[in-house]
């Protein structure tokens, strides 16, 4: 895979984002609709899949107290700016978040599980007094498939691969020693979205850890680092650094993220016990931007056969990422490169996702400790052997067996823990 290939990589699937893509795709898909229909609002319908209702349902909108599938649906038809893909409710005021309140209050948003087997789907369809318009978002946050405007078919997206910014051929010639290869070789000065990455995630991080956001896991690390209790030692603070950005992040912080493979807090995953780790390592600007490139082109890689969502957590692929690219600051080859992604993997693979919520910092720092405990063993020289459980002599064959136990090994989990997550509720 030449240069070019692998910057064109970077450039579609590292994308700024603001606020949890899931919502944040809802209300571009009701936006798009209001850009087609005009008139006094009459209803608002959202069907969607059971992982996008999983991630949405209790998540925090960026700038806004409220939460809800039916309170992002509201506020993508008042006030988003459709143009603007992810970063669709930028600019939100408070006036906009008291309508859709008062929208969601009338009774005329209503959400639906959807009839799909698609992990992503999202359909809304807006009515008003001059008719309605449907729109159909499905396999990729920003993919807009269709959309119908009073039974007329106005726009059908024909692409035949929708699951990711980049082609299939594109990431089916992705391998982890062309990575490497690629990583150590580019010159530097050719990274600046990487660079952006690391400045655009740490912002959202130092703001999680000066501010009182979600369940504060970075915060809290960081105060009783301060009190004698915890080390200010490398995995502590990877540990911080990365879940305070998610509790920002998860509790609907206004700063821009750089997302990775259509997750904002993969983004901040995959970049920031790197980054933690550069820090407590001294490395060089140049060695950290290498090293960060080497995490999210590998989540890259490792995400386009796990898929999208999963019934597994995504930040344990973000964690097996990290541990990579913390063992090339910690002077290793790409042999130990490999093991850190083995062990990391034989270590939290079975972490379940139960949507997006403030909850998902701890599962960050967690496999951010796991990310830095996996790279100091693999610096040995040491890794998981292949006699034990799912893991392989062969990385890749590791990395396939992950992949099928997160998508055809958990077939029912979504299910179970979305009839949990809505019996609660009532």
């Amino acid at each position: 895979m030449n240069k070019n290939s692998m910057l064109r990589v970077l450039e579609k699937e590292l994308v700024v984002a603001l606020g949890c893509t899931e919502p944040v795709s809802i209300a571009l898909a009701a936006a798009t609709a209001r850009d087609y229909m005009k008139g006094d609002i009459q209803s608002i319908e959202v069907l969607a899949s059971t992982n996008v209702i999983k991630n949405a349902m209790a998540v925090g909108i960026p700038g806004m107290k409220a939460t809800g599938i039916d309170f992002v649906a509201a506020l993508g038809v008042l006030a988003g700016d459709s143009k603007k893909d992810l970063e669709v409710l930028a600019g939100i005021s408070e006036e906009d978040e008291e309508q859709a309140i008062s929208l969601v209050e009338a009774g005329k948003v209503s959400v639906e599980l959807a009839d799909t087997s698609k992990k992503l789907y999202i359909e809304v369809k807006f009515t008003t007094d001059e008719g309605y318009a449907r729109v159909i978002i499905h396999d990729n946050h920003t993919f807009i498939a269709l959309v119908e405007v009073n039974g007329e078919l106005v726009y059908k997206n024909g692409c035949g691969n929708t699951h990711f910014a980049t082609s299939e051929e594109e990431r089916d010639e992705l391998t982890i020693p062309e990575i490497y290869e690629f990583v150590t070789t580019v010159d530097v000065k050719e990274l600046a979205l990487v660079k952006k990455s690391i400045e655009l995630n740490r912002n959202v991080a130092l703001d999680g850890l000066s501010n009182e956001y979600g369940l504060q896991v970075g915060k809290t690390l960081k105060a009783n680092v301060l009190k004698g209790i915890l080390s200010d030692d490398l995995t502590t603070h990877a540990m911080a650094l990365a879940a305070a950005g998610s509790d920002a992040r998860m509790a609907g912080s206004t700063m821009p993220v750089m997302a990775n493979s259509g997750s904002g807090n993969q983004g901040i995953a995959v970049t920031m016990p790197v980054v933690a780790a550069g820090e407590k390592l001294n490395a060089s600007e140049e060695e950290l931007i290498r090293a960060v490139t080497l995490s999210h082109l590998l989540a890259i890689y490792i995400k386009s056969q796990f898929g999208r969502l999963s019934a597994l957590c995504g930040v344990t692929v973000a964690g097996a990422s990290a541990s990579a690219a913390i063992t090339y600051l910690l002077g290793g080859d790409i042999e130990k490169i490999k093991y850190a992604i083995q062990n990391t993997l034989g270590n939290v693979t079975g972490m379940i996702c139960d949507g997006a919520k403030a909850g998902c910092a701890m599962k960050v720092a967690t496999c951010s400790s796991a990310a830095v405990q996996s790279a100091l063993l693999a610096s040995q020289g040491m890794c998981i052997s292949a006699t034990d459980g799912f893991i392989e002599a062969d990385v890749d064959k590791t990395i396939e067996n992950f992949c099928r136990l997160g998508n055809e090994g958990s077939s029912n989990m979504d299910k179970i823990m979305l009839e949990m997550m809505i019996n609660k509720r009532k």
